[in-house]
């Protein structure tokens, strides 16, 4: 059992698994740990969606490819991603992808190859568990405390997986096609997307699960005033 040090240590996101599924008293433990995540005013903005089922995971996968081949880059009911980059986080962007590409070989001219890896994030890596985290629109109009609050239980989530020996993957790319997964969900019209966590058993034998982005040293991102 890894202490949290542990596991924020050697947690890293998996993009392959295997189909074995999480039993439904483990995945039941797991959110009621990340359930105890504290919140403003205790508010607990988070609306989760645990689902298991194959056939739902297909529809809503197979939903958002299709508006992806129709030419649509999303539909959205949150910006997940910066308008514009800056650096040092577009440098960091840009070095993280291309590290995983040249991992697999794939060439930065090869762009089908990259447009079925991100559709990859949509066959949800072959896991048969996605967690799919919603919020109240109310919650995020014109103020950000629903953003913090869901993305600390987001991690949450994360390490209490890592006690049972699952993996995960956290997505901000179902966020852009937000209103597809709540469509496809049937959720109801005052929830939007924030994300999708990834859960599973990540396959060992699998390249990409190597991969191992470069952290920033703590004097890049911690100012120190003693």
């Amino acid at each position: 059992m890894p202490t949290v040090l542990e596991a924020l240590k050697n947690r890293s996101s998996k993009r392959a698994y295997t189909d074995k599924k999480i039993p439904k008293d483990i995945l039941e433990k797991i959110l009621t740990a990340a359930g105890m995540t504290p919140s403003g005013a205790n508010m607990q903005p988070w609306v989760t969606y645990a689902v298991t089922n194959e056939a739902t995971l297909a529809k809503v996968g197979n939903a958002i490819i299709e508006k992806m081949n129709a030419g649509f880059t999303n539909d959205q009911d949150v910006q997940y991603y910066p308008v514009k980059w800056t650096n040092p986080y577009k440098k960091r962007r840009i070095v993280t992808g291309a590290g995983l590409y040249k991992l697999m070989e794939v060439d930065r001219k090869d762009d089908e190859t990259r447009l079925q890896m991100w559709k990859d994030n949509f066959r949800w890596f072959g896991a048969s568990t996605v967690i799919f985290v919603f919020t109240a629109k109310a919650n995020i109009e014109g103020a950000a405390g629903a953003y913090i609050d869901c993305g600390a239980y987001m991690q949450s989530i994360m390490l209490a997986a890592q006690e049972f020996g699952i993996d995960s993957c956290p997505q901000g790319s179902t966020t852009e096609f937000g209103r597809v997964v709540a469509k496809e969900l049937e959720v109801p019209e005052n929830l939007a997307l924030l994300y999708s966590v990834v859960l599973g058993y990540a396959d060992e034998n699998a390249k990409i699960n190597t991969y191992q982005p470069e952290k920033v040293k703590l004097e890049e991102s911690v100012t120190f005033i003693d």
